[in-house]
């Protein structure tokens, strides 16, 4: 059914094995220095080991004085970095995939600090307006100074053996401000015409052709969209604009296209939160593919291969992804083997995006994956061995730390039990999963299922975890994963009152609340799902209370964007610096900062204050066995903390 996807495919010389890309995804591994980490060499070579035809590495930048993204960028501005790159290839090619570099420089989108001067540069001295950060033009000289590292770049690229050099033209980084007609008003021959805005990159490739091989694959991956008109910019490219560059591209000696879209100011365009569907921009790669006659590399948030093969079956060459391989590198094994239920998926809950960024802060807190907690450790963590040997373990709850933690434990060949005091597994999954948008989080618990099925695993639902219960399995180790509960603070009058609601109540209410004047309490992520649910599909009318003076305090900005783009459409209202004093029948009283009292009548209030654990319990102690905490019952976070703290548990026992 998806053999396609596993034809080989070639790019001037070079024969790729299978359609399958991992695309450029920056990840924070590389040595402080910019050289090649041994991380960066096995993240890589799992992708390529999991059945990715093609692995291209993150940005790799080709200036270090002027075009810094973070702190832990891959550096070839000079031949000291060759050795590391010819490292990390040779990793990725003894998995017999292909392996490329790409190159950039940031423009207006790096790092002041990191900077020669502490001022970015851009073709027309145009700022970004997501950073605000001081930028200045580039000069003409400066301009051949920029091509000129771009080409020693991609001949150091060749001479590392890399299978071939991708140069970056998308996202808002330099070569793609200079094709934007948003970011580009030059007046001399690199401006003005679309031809002459695309002038950089025809001579960056002939460059990169004329110091290495004719048979040397030079990709160049494009923005087909910035998508600017949808905040409100009308100026920016449109696929239309990178249909006429993609030609000029193929003339110049381009061997193929990777087509992505958006920039830093259209983020979410660029790198989706959950409120893209799957597939939503393959548009953009078909419309390419159409126009030019070599190959077409195209991404639309794919998850699942029916959504690979829409792209193939619409003329693509080959479809790539980041995120999925990020949370699942043997993908292209699993379907090839006809174990597509058994994916891991990846929910677009874009923690690996907000890790990168907050890894700005912390040049040794690298990107982390919610859902695989091997991503990243592919180099510290030694294979699992299978030497559970049939010893029973108990593991307490069927949350994701619960189920990641039975995964684990099974593959290592313990006996596994899975106690769940609900009648149906997934813990906080399964009411998380029922806002709008927020189906994918379904998706993990079919995976787990899937994958649970095939192992030593038994799940008992409707079961407490008593002493007795747990004694009358006579395990060599329990994995306490119990989670957590809504908090409810007994310091606020009127909470016990049947009219409020804790967030899985409201959420799971039979019947539904429809209709009704509903009071949410509390503006983090959850608070805000429950009122987008209960105002967009309900048919509530829904006042949103916060105490701080902000509105989704600590949610990543991708996300709020998001989600508030969605909420705003409704009717709801919302009220920031409003403290909830005590609930009395049908009433609720806030304070406001001023000290001036607000009396609010509702139908139900939800009250979404956050949640505490559900501790070990004292009687654990007298079992005379190890007992460990993973999950919220150890500390409360979230799902990537979850898995993360699963996996690690079920590794712990010896």
């Amino acid at each position: 059914m998806f053999e396609k996807l596993f034809e080989p495919v070639t790019i001037n010389k070079m024969v790729v094995p299978n359609r399958l890309v991992f695309e450029p995804m920056g990840n924070y591994y590389a040595e402080l220095d910019g050289k090649a980490s041994k991380r960066d060499a096995d993240f890589y070579a799992a992708r390529g080991a999991g059945g990715c035809g093609l692995v291209i590495t993150e940005i790799c930048s080709v200036n270090r004085e002027t075009g810094l993204g973070d702190a832990r960028n891959l550096l070839i501005d000079n031949d000291e970095a060759i050795p590391s790159f010819a490292e990390m290839a040779q990793a990725v090619q003894a998995t017999g995939a292909k392996f490329a570099v790409e190159i950039y420089h940031p423009g207006c989108q790096g790092v002041p600090p990191l900077t020669k001067d502490g001022v970015l540069v851009s073709p027309s001295g145009q700022e970004s307006k997501l950073l605000h950060a001081p930028t200045r033009a580039l000069s003409h000289d400066e301009v051949l100074g920029i091509i000129d590292d771009f080409v020693q770049g991609g001949i150091r690229v060749w001479k590392s053996g890399a299978d071939a050099v991708e140069l970056h033209c998308a996202h808002g980084y330099l070569l793609c401000q200079f094709l934007s007609p948003y970011t580009n008003h030059r007046d001399d021959e690199f401006g003005g015409s679309l031809e002459n805005r695309a002038e950089i990159v025809r001579r960056i490739i002939e460059g990169i052709r004329e110091g290495t091989s004719p048979d040397f694959p030079i990709l160049v991956r494009l923005t087909a969209d910035e998508y600017l008109r949808c905040i409100g910019i009308e100026d920016g490219i449109t696929l239309d604009m990178a249909v006429e560059f993609c030609k000029l591209f193929e003339r110049w000696g381009a061997d193929a296209i990777d087509v992505s879209a958006g920039n830093y100011e259209t983020m979410n365009w660029a790198w989706e939160p959950v409120g893209f569907d799957e597939g939503w921009k393959s548009v953009n790669g078909k419309t390419i593919a159409a126009a030019v006659d070599i190959p077409v590399i195209a991404c639309s948030v794919v998850r699942h291969p029916e959504t690979a093969m829409d792209l193939l079956d619409g003329g693509v060459a080959m479809v790539g992804s980041a995120r999925q391989f990020f949370a699942d590198p043997d993908w292209g094994n699993k379907v090839r083997c006809g174990k597509e239920g058994e994916i891991r998926p990846c929910i677009s809950c874009m923690r690996c995006i907000e890790s990168l960024m907050a890894a700005h802060e912390d040049p040794y807190s690298p990107m982390v994956c919610s859902v695989n907690p091997e991503a990243g450790r592919e180099c510290d963590l030694a294979p699992l061995e299978r030497d559970g040997d049939g010893r029973k373990v108990v593991v307490v709850g069927s949350g994701p730390a619960g189920l990641e933690a039975a995964r684990v434990l099974g593959l290592r060949g313990f006996e596994v039990v899975v106690l769940e005091k609900a009648d149906e597994v997934g813990g906080q999954l399964v009411f998380a999963a029922r806002p709008p948008k927020k189906w994918r989080l379904d998706w993990l618990i079919r995976y787990y299922e899937a994958v649970l099925a095939e192992l030593p695993v038994t799940i008992r639902t409707g079961v407490e975890a008593t002493r007795e219960v747990v004694e009358a399995e006579a395990p060599v180790a329990v994995i306490w994963a119990a989670g957590s509960q809504p908090v409810k603070p007994g310091s606020i009058p009127g909470l016990d009152d049947a009219l409020v609601l804790t967030p899985p109540e409201a959420i799971m209410a039979d019947p539904p609340l429809t209709g009704e004047k509903v009071v949410v309490v509390g503006s983090g992520m959850t608070g805000i799902e429950v009122a987008e649910m209960l105002s967009s599909a309900q048919d509530c009318h829904v006042d949103l209370y916060e105490m701080v003076d902000e509105i989704g305090p600590g949610i990543f900005f991708q996300n709020m964007i998001d989600i508030m783009g969605r909420l705003g459409a409704t009717d709801t209202t919302l009220n920031p610096g409003h403290k909830l004093l005590c609930v009395e029948g049908d009433t609720a009283t806030f304070e406001k900062k001023d000290g001036e009292r607000v009396q609010v009548e509702f139908d139900h209030l939800v009250l979404s204050l956050g949640m505490r654990p559900t501790a070990v319990p004292d009687w654990t102690s007298e079992l005379g066995i190890p007992v460990i905490g993973a999950g919220d019952s150890t500390a409360v976070g979230r799902i990537q903390e979850a898995v993360t703290g699963g996996y690690d548990a079920a590794r712990s026992i010896a």
